[in-house]
Protein backbone atom coordinates (compact mmCIF):
# COMPACT_ATOMS: atom_id res chain seq x y z
CA UNK A 1 0.00 0.00 0.00
CA UNK A 2 1.26 3.49 -0.85
CA UNK A 3 1.24 5.62 2.28
CA UNK A 4 2.22 8.96 0.80
CA UNK A 5 0.63 12.17 2.12
CA UNK A 6 -2.38 13.39 0.19
CA UNK A 7 -1.79 16.87 -1.24
CA UNK A 8 -3.04 19.44 1.25
CA UNK A 9 -2.16 23.09 0.57
CA UNK A 10 -2.25 23.99 4.26
CA UNK A 11 0.09 21.14 5.19
CA UNK A 12 2.37 22.22 2.36
CA UNK A 13 2.53 25.73 3.82
CA UNK A 14 3.15 24.32 7.29
CA UNK A 15 5.96 22.16 5.93
CA UNK A 16 7.56 25.11 4.15
CA UNK A 17 7.49 27.18 7.35
CA UNK A 18 8.92 24.31 9.39
CA UNK A 19 11.79 24.05 6.91
CA UNK A 20 12.48 27.77 7.41
CA UNK A 21 12.78 27.13 11.13
CA UNK A 22 15.04 24.15 10.62
CA UNK A 23 17.30 26.26 8.39
CA UNK A 24 17.78 28.78 11.20
CA UNK A 25 15.10 31.27 10.16
CA UNK A 26 13.14 30.94 13.37
CA UNK A 27 11.41 34.34 13.26
CA UNK A 28 10.31 33.94 9.64
CA UNK A 29 9.03 30.44 10.41
CA UNK A 30 7.15 31.60 13.49
CA UNK A 31 5.63 34.53 11.59
CA UNK A 32 4.53 32.29 8.72
CA UNK A 33 2.95 29.74 11.04
CA UNK A 34 1.30 32.43 13.17
CA UNK A 35 -0.23 34.00 10.05
CA UNK A 36 -1.49 30.58 9.01
CA UNK A 37 -2.94 30.03 12.49
CA UNK A 38 -4.76 33.37 12.16
CA UNK A 39 -6.20 32.26 8.81
CA UNK A 40 -7.37 28.90 10.12
CA UNK A 41 -8.66 30.18 13.43
CA UNK A 42 -9.03 28.51 16.79
CA UNK A 43 -11.97 26.46 15.48
CA UNK A 44 -10.49 25.48 12.12
CA UNK A 45 -9.54 22.02 10.93
CA UNK A 46 -8.31 20.04 13.96
CA UNK A 47 -5.52 18.34 12.01
CA UNK A 48 -4.16 21.68 10.87
CA UNK A 49 -4.55 23.27 14.31
CA UNK A 50 -2.77 20.39 16.03
CA UNK A 51 0.09 20.41 13.54
CA UNK A 52 0.46 24.19 13.56
CA UNK A 53 0.40 24.50 17.33
CA UNK A 54 2.87 21.63 17.71
CA UNK A 55 5.39 23.30 15.42
CA UNK A 56 4.72 26.81 16.73
CA UNK A 57 5.56 25.62 20.24
CA UNK A 58 9.09 24.77 19.15
CA UNK A 59 9.60 28.26 17.72
CA UNK A 60 8.80 30.24 20.85
CA UNK A 61 11.31 32.34 22.77
CA UNK A 62 10.00 31.45 26.23
CA UNK A 63 8.93 28.24 27.90
CA UNK A 64 5.67 29.91 28.93
CA UNK A 65 4.80 30.69 25.30
CA UNK A 66 5.90 27.20 24.25
CA UNK A 67 3.59 25.74 26.90
CA UNK A 68 0.60 27.72 25.57
CA UNK A 69 1.14 26.37 22.05
CA UNK A 70 1.66 22.83 23.34
CA UNK A 71 -1.64 23.15 25.21
CA UNK A 72 -3.34 24.28 21.99
CA UNK A 73 -1.93 21.25 20.17
CA UNK A 74 -3.30 18.91 22.83
CA UNK A 75 -6.67 20.66 22.78
CA UNK A 76 -6.83 20.35 18.99
CA UNK A 77 -6.10 16.63 19.02
CA UNK A 78 -9.20 16.12 21.16
CA UNK A 79 -11.19 17.28 18.11
CA UNK A 80 -9.18 15.15 15.68
CA UNK A 81 -10.58 11.92 14.31
CA UNK A 82 -8.69 9.07 12.70
CA UNK A 83 -10.78 9.60 9.58
CA UNK A 84 -9.58 13.21 9.31
CA UNK A 85 -5.92 12.35 9.97
CA UNK A 86 -6.10 9.51 7.45
CA UNK A 87 -7.37 11.82 4.72
CA UNK A 88 -3.83 13.21 4.84
CA UNK A 89 -1.90 10.01 5.51
CA UNK A 90 -3.60 6.63 5.69
CA UNK A 91 -1.38 5.31 8.50
CA UNK A 92 -2.12 8.15 10.95
CA UNK A 93 -4.18 7.64 14.08
CA UNK A 94 -5.26 10.56 16.25
CA UNK A 95 -4.32 8.72 19.47
CA UNK A 96 -0.75 8.30 18.18
CA UNK A 97 -0.24 12.06 18.54
CA UNK A 98 -0.83 11.92 22.30
CA UNK A 99 2.48 10.49 23.56
CA UNK A 100 4.50 13.23 21.89
CA UNK A 101 2.07 16.00 22.82
CA UNK A 102 2.01 14.94 26.47
CA UNK A 103 5.81 14.57 26.48
CA UNK A 104 6.16 18.14 25.18
CA UNK A 105 3.86 19.40 27.93
CA UNK A 106 5.78 17.40 30.54
CA UNK A 107 9.01 18.97 29.31
CA UNK A 108 7.63 22.51 29.52
CA UNK A 109 6.28 21.93 33.02
CA UNK A 110 9.58 20.39 34.11
CA UNK A 111 11.51 23.42 32.84
CA UNK A 112 9.07 25.72 34.64
CA UNK A 113 9.59 23.81 37.90
CA UNK A 114 6.11 22.27 37.90
CA UNK A 115 7.18 18.71 38.73
CA UNK A 116 3.66 17.52 39.56
CA UNK A 117 2.32 18.70 36.20
CA UNK A 118 5.35 17.20 34.46
CA UNK A 119 4.63 13.83 36.08
CA UNK A 120 0.95 14.09 35.13
CA UNK A 121 1.77 14.64 31.46
CA UNK A 122 4.49 11.99 31.54
CA UNK A 123 1.81 9.56 32.76
CA UNK A 124 -0.40 10.73 29.87
CA UNK A 125 2.42 10.03 27.43
CA UNK A 126 2.96 6.56 28.89
CA UNK A 127 -0.76 5.81 28.79
CA UNK A 128 -0.83 6.28 25.03
CA UNK A 129 2.46 4.61 24.01
CA UNK A 130 0.59 1.60 22.61
CA UNK A 131 -0.89 3.87 19.92
CA UNK A 132 2.53 4.68 18.47
CA UNK A 133 3.59 3.02 15.24
CA UNK A 134 6.25 0.33 15.34
CA UNK A 135 8.82 2.42 13.47
CA UNK A 136 11.73 4.80 14.11
CA UNK A 137 9.41 7.63 15.15
CA UNK A 138 7.53 5.43 17.61
CA UNK A 139 10.79 4.13 19.07
CA UNK A 140 12.17 7.67 19.44
CA UNK A 141 9.10 8.75 21.42
CA UNK A 142 9.16 5.58 23.55
CA UNK A 143 12.83 6.19 24.35
CA UNK A 144 12.21 9.86 25.20
CA UNK A 145 9.35 8.89 27.52
CA UNK A 146 11.44 6.18 29.17
CA UNK A 147 14.40 8.53 29.69
CA UNK A 148 12.41 11.58 30.80
CA UNK A 149 13.21 12.87 34.30
CA UNK A 150 10.30 15.10 35.42
CA UNK A 151 12.04 16.37 38.55
CA UNK A 152 15.33 17.37 36.87
CA UNK A 153 15.18 20.99 35.60
CA UNK A 154 18.49 20.52 33.76
CA UNK A 155 17.25 17.56 31.69
CA UNK A 156 16.26 18.63 28.18
CA UNK A 157 13.55 15.95 28.10
CA UNK A 158 13.54 15.61 24.30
Amino acid sequence: MNDQPTPDPTMTRIGEAVQLGRSGQKVRARNALTALWDEIGARGDAFHRCTLAHYLADLQDTTEAELRWDERALAAVSDLTDERAQRYLSSLAAQAFLPSLHLNLADCHRRLGNAAQARKHLAGAREHLAHLPDDAYGEAIRTAVRDFAPDDPTDAGR
